[in-house]
């Protein structure tokens, strides 16, 4: 029997700066050539093949590959112990590797056939696929780009390759790529206007389709509402895809000449088929639309339950501060009335950014799904009705009670992840919400069906006028969760904060414990300089977060964290202990501070540098910090996402945006410039200039750097070619690093971070060794 969630807390709170060690079983079994152990005997990882790759450089042909976590025996000088690898060439070999997992042959050609063996204990195992190289240090996956369409306001759009991730989904050991395609026309949530259809794709390395969902027109295109994740969840080999569908979902499966063998919609829950909903429906509001449904809840004011409680006005014209005039229930001609003056006179007197008339293109209404796919086939598994449902268009999460009137913003704001919750096998973990009301539920899938492992929700944030509110920052109705609101990201973490063996929910400046309960939320004193001095409030939703071993030099992990509460954040950067949510370190800004990044930029100073994005004209102490809060400037790298990519490993920085204009993406070190210019590629998403994914997907430990070429025809995946002498087995083999690939997809893309501390002073012997078991039969 677990102790009551306090005292559980406290205990792991003093436990945190001794247990630091990541994810942890017994060690697995290994085979000749990697193998896999026995379920049960550690963390379910992917089995993985040696993803041997080559590629011609000007020196040589370069090669690499992966030292498996379950080869792994213990710590060297330079790295990680258990294999070497002897390296064949024309089935001849040419080098004995005994310090990495990369080699330079100076004297091999275009046409040479290369493979690599283990050697284990003197005993060579079996020998790895053949590769040949590449002509260049990148590699062209070819893509099947959907048609062009035209909404119904008769507006054009066209696609192009965004949002990645990998999974291996017919347990070959080797990934397939799941790419995103995202209209030209997609928008953020708060934007007005229709969008195209987003199309979710499985390819082979060869660039083989193997099937696409069409998510339909029930589901919105932009960044926050299809986070996709894609894993072996059962424990079966095979990786499957979860995510958010809607009436209107169709998977799409190919046969090998790229011809379509079948078109087949998500199942549609018995109930809404009684309730009359079919997959041709289409819930998209016209402004027309939008007008009707505003009079329609307004004839039903009198009926909702915060006017029944006495919790909001009981007229209309008492939340709008106008002369009363109508009787109650309102005939539909006062709707239209009241409706009349909200769209024309009280929303444009709020902002003049209220332009409901025009409003269009959003889903506020119908059915939402959460399915299983199958990641092979996209044979669907399971649909089940999303967890929470809206409940309405946004007006009891604060969508129309501030200044700028957004229905459907709040509500519609979505993340997901996977998490080991017990230690040993992944959950998925699904989000609605994080600036007022949040929520999040966690489901296992063992084959068949999703199991509910637990349910947070905070409860709406109270309000007395649902037109004319302030509900950020406002504790949520229900008790046990009341203080996440307000707290959430674009994004959430994943990672064993607490040290006892099971990961938990990072939700921004809040973290959910591995059951379900609180773990703590983020609260700090506001200065004197803001407009909440002496306030004990919220330190809020931000941007940006990065949760690893930031500081080798203190237990467990950090958080860092930029926020964009402005003069009512008590921070606008700042460093926190993971386990526990105390800031360490961190200064108030006054304004939005929306990006931060980490890494190890100066392998000079101890410790990963972290730094911040303010406007240059505010007279704020912002820029670059070490780890332990010392300020080393304002100049910065990039924040749009970085990469390890150098031999010595300190932390590279892909920059991909310039203010709004995306640009051809490079690889900049702080210390040595541009490393990598992508030529004939471009990033994504706007001003946050991310690639598709940066990820290990093969090769060494080093990442690589996935990016759409400018017209979308390809995913251009970019090796590092420059050779180095630190053995470590693949990231991948990590349990937080490869939870973290599988988030990256979602909200606003943050960079994966390994359970340990990775940098250029990187100390072997404090680097787990992984005690994982990879299902292969």
């Amino acid at each position: 029997m677990r102790p009551p969630s306090g005292i559980r807390r406290a205990l792991t709170t003093a436990l945190a700066a001794l247990l630091c060690a990541p994810l942890a079983a017994l060690p697995a079994a290994a085979d000749s050539d990697g193998g896999h152990g026995r379920p049960g005997a550690g963390v379910q990882l992917e089995y993985l093949d040696r993803g041997l790759v080559a590629a011609a450089t000007s020196e040589g042909v370069f090669l690499s590959w992966r030292l498996l976590g379950d080869e792994v025996s213990g710590h060297g000088a330079t790295g990680m112990t258990g294999a070497d690898f002897r390296v064949y060439r024309d089935g001849r070999p040419v080098a004995t590797v005994t310090d990495s997992t990369n080699y330079l042959d100076a004297t091999g050609a275009g046409s040479s056939e290369y493979r690599v063996a283990p050697i284990v204990k003197g005993r060579e195992g079996r020998r790895s696929a053949a590769a040949t190289p590449w002509v260049k240090s990148f590699y062209d996956l070819r893509l099947t780009k959907p048609a062009d369409g035209v909404t119904p306001a008769g507006e054009a759009y066209t696609y192009s390759a965004n949002d990645m991730s990998v999974g291996d989904v017919d347990g070959d050991g080797q990934y397939e790529y799941v790419v995103k395609w995202d209209p030209s026309n997609s928008k953020d949530v708060s934007q007005r206007g229709y969008t195209g259809n987003t199309y979710v794709d499985t390819y082979e390395l060869d660039g083989t389709l193997r099937w696409r969902l069409d998510l339909g027109v029930n589901i919105r295109s932009g960044a926050h509402y299809t986070q996709f994740l894609v894993y072996d969840f059962d424990g079966d080999g095979r990786s499957e895809m979860m995510l958010k569908t809607a009436p209107g979902t169709k998977i799409i499966r190919y046969g090998d000449r790229g011809q379509v063998v079948s078109e087949r919609y998500v199942t549609m829950p018995r109930q809404d088929v009684k309730a009359g909903h079919a997959h041709g429906d289409d819930y998209r509001k016209s402004a027309a639309d939008y007008f009707d449904h505003v009079v329609a809840m307004f004839e039903k004011w009198h009926e909702h339950p915060e006017v029944v409680a006495g919790r909001w006005p009981k007229t209309l014209e008492q939340a709008f501060s106008i002369e009363p005039k109508h009787q109650y229930p309102l005939s539909h001609e006062a709707a239209v009335e009241l409706a009349t003056h909200f769209v024309d006179v009280y929303a444009p007197g709020r902002s003049g950014n209220n332009r409901l008339r025009e409003f269009a293109g959003f889903v506020i209404t119908g059915p939402e799904y959460l399915s299983v796919l199958d990641g092979a086939t996209g044979r669907e598994l399971q649909t089940i009705h999303y967890k929470p449902g809206r409940g309405d268009d946004g007006l009891m999460w604060g969508d129309y009670a501030m200044g700028r009137i957004e229905p459907g913003n709040r509500v519609d704001r979505f993340l997901s992840s996977v998490a080991y919750l017990d230690g040993k096998r992944p959950s998925a973990v699904f989000a609605r919400g994080y600036y007022t009301r949040t929520t999040l539920v966690a489901y296992d899938w063992n084959g068949r069906k999703l199991k509910e492992v637990w349910y947070v929700d905070s409860g709406h944030a109270p309000m007395t006028n649902p037109f004319n509110a302030s509900p950020h920052g406002v504790p949520g109705a229900d008790p046990e969760y009341a203080d996440i609101t307000t707290q959430g990201f674009h994004s959430m973490s994943v990672a064993d904060v607490d040290g006892d063996g099971r990961q938990e929910i990072v939700y921004g400046a809040a973290t959910i414990d591995d059951d379900g309960d609180v773990l703590y939320s983020s609260f700090a004193e506001g200065p004197p300089q803001s407009n909440v001095p002496g306030q004990n409030v919220r330190l809020g939703h931000g941007d940006a977060m990065h949760v690893g071993d930031l500081d080798p030099d203190r237990p467990g992990l950090e958080i860092w964290t930029v926020h964009e509460g402005g003069p009512w954040a008590p921070y606008g950067w700042a460093m926190r202990d993971a386990a526990t949510g105390e800031v360490l370190f961190g200064g108030y800004s006054g304004v939005d501070t929306g990006r931060g990044m980490v890494g190890d930029i100066d392998p000079a100073l101890r410790g990963l540098e972290a730094w911040s994005s303010v406007p240059s004209n505010q007279a704020i102490q912002a820029g670059l910090w070490s780890v332990r809060g010392d300020h080393l400037g304002r100049s910065t790298p990039g924040t749009n996402m970085s990469i390890r990519w150098a031999a010595d490993m300190t932390t590279q920085i892909v920059n991909g945006a310039a203010t709004t204009v995306l640009q051809t993406p490079t690889i900049d070190d702080w210390k040595r410039g541009t490393v990598l210019t992508a030529e004939g590629t471009l990033a994504n998403n706007w001003t946050k200039g991310n690639p598709g994914l940066v990820a290990d997907v093969f090769g060494d430990w080093r990442e690589e750097l996935l990016v759409r070429t400018a017209d979308s025809t390809a995913i251009r995946i970019h090796l590092s070619t420059e050779v180095t002498n630190r053995k470590l087995y693949t990231l991948m083999h990590d349990p937080q690093y490869r939870v973290e690939v599988a988030r990256q997809q979602t909200g606003y893309n943050q960079p994966a971070y390994p359970s340990f501390y990775l940098a250029s002073d990187i100390d072997w012997s404090r680097v787990p060794v992984p005690r994982i078991w990879t299902p292969r039969s």
